[in-house]
């Protein structure tokens, strides 16, 4: 499956702990999505958080967001690991 990246702008900021509970929200709503969120990293001041995602598509991805937690991406762009 692809993975993709997604990137999340909140206006006033935010908090780490928000952003774990809805981490954990999505690990418990991907499945029926068939998508795996796989980890997830934080700017707090500048209100940013990046999600990485093994799904079978962006959209599969946002709509598992909406569904576990309201919070959909900003954008989510296909990537590829590098060694």
């Amino acid at each position: 499956m692809p993975l993709y990246m997604d990137v999340h702008t909140i206006a006033d900021g935010v908090a780490l702990d928000d952003v774990k509970k809805a981490h954990e929200a999505d690990l418990q709503t991907q499945g029926p999505y068939d998508v795996n969120y796989l980890r997830y990293w934080v700017n707090e001041a500048d209100g940013k958080v990046f999600c990485l995602v093994d799904a079978p598509s962006a959209e599969a991805a946002s709509t598992e967001h909406r569904e576990a937690h309201g919070l959909v991406a900003d954008e989510v762009i296909e990537v590829v690991e590098g060694q």
